[in-house]
């Protein structure tokens, strides 16, 4: 059997009802040397069903069964079965552009020093979809380059997973995909960064995600705001947080002190919260005094940003970045 080109990852469970357009998006792909390994996740309806008849119409497409249930097992499977050097990921309710492959592909072929290429990304159906949404997409589709990809890393995840084509000896060589209690494409993506993998990002939209209340994201404990900080805090004590007991927080509002809990949990304490509404500055806040940041001095400890006002980044950047703190270095922005 001949060696395909690219595979193609996608986990399933009960997508009866979306997996038909998700597959017709794959048959209609320029770029046609690929396999389809589909993990079905102890599906209960029609979805197996729906996959035997794609297996006899194509023979690209094979099936297999998760050995446990849960995305990662089924993730680590897939990824397992895999025979190509570079794998796209796919899931059964989403649908890919019929140029996607192609253009990761031959991104991924020209630029060797990259370990990953996404793509700019569509939500879809566009009448219920809420402004965070909005948002966030907005926000990911504008890193396009690997450097806007590291400095935006803790701010929330860069990547919508099944939009990605990757090298498979990159993730293979980090041990695949790990179940920590959050989301596991996330972690991911910040163990490749720590692991020295460059990403790139192909401008054009490629790629659409199907907004559905039965969306992992929606429904896994494991996308939880929670759970993201938590994710967040235990790789920055791996890195920028690395031997360090105390840190300032730029942020009294409701995500710091969320974050004061998350750090507490980790042993890590808040020395100084900086805030600009006057309402707070000279108070003592869990043990701390909240400064203005205007009076605010650069004293040596690293600081986190956590100010959750949508669009208040690029301020807050400008403000750290004119009292004397350098980003990555000094500061990272974790909202």
């Amino acid at each position: 059997m001949t060696t395909p080109r690219v595979s193609i990852l996608m986990p399933v469970h009960n997508e009866e009802r979306y997996l038909p357009l998700a597959l017709a998006s794959l048959q209609r792909q320029t770029f046609t040397d690929w396999e389809l390994v589909v993990v079905d996740d102890h599906s209960t309806d029609g979805t197996l069903h729906l996959l035997r008849g794609a297996v006899a119409r194509d023979g690209r497409i094979r099936v297999i069964s998760s050995p446990e249930r849960g995305l990662v097992p089924a993730l680590n499977a897939g990824l397992a079965a895999c025979r190509a050097p570079f794998v796209a990921r796919m899931d059964g309710d989403d649908v890919s552009h019929p140029r996607r492959l192609e253009k990761q592909y031959g991104r991924l072929c020209h630029r060797p020093e990259e370990g990953l290429v996404a793509c700019s990304f569509r939500h879809f159906p566009r009448q219920t979809l809420r402004d965070g949404m909005r948002a966030y997409e907005a926000w990911q589709n504008e890193l396009l380059s690997h450097d806007d990809v590291m400095r935006d890393l803790f701010v929330e995840s860069p990547f919508v997973h099944p939009s990605v084509m990757f090298r498979k000896c990159e993730v293979e060589r980090l041990g695949g995909y790990r179940d920590m209690g959050w989301a596991e494409d996330y972690d991911l993506w910040l163990r490749l960064a720590a692991a020295g993998v460059r990403f790139g990002r192909l401008p054009e939209t490629l790629f659409f995600w199907q907004d559905h209340p039965r969306r992992a994201t929606r429904t896994m404990g494991e996308y939880s705001a929670a759970a993201f900080r938590a994710c967040k805090a235990h790789h920055l004590q791996s890195g920028f947080l690395a031997g360090r007991d105390e840190l300032i927080l730029a942020g009294a509002g409701q995500e710091g002190r969320a974050w004061y809990r998350t750090l507490a949990e980790v042993g890590i304490r808040v020395g100084l919260w900086v805030d600009v509404d006057p309402r707070k500055t000279g108070r003592v806040l869990h043990g701390a005094r909240v400064v203005s940041a205007s009076e605010f001095v650069p004293d040596g400890r690293p600081m986190l940003v956590t100010v959750g006002t949508r669009g208040a980044r690029a301020g807050i950047r400008q403000w750290a970045t004119t009292a004397g703190f350098k980003e990555g270095t000094d500061f990272v922005c974790v909202t």
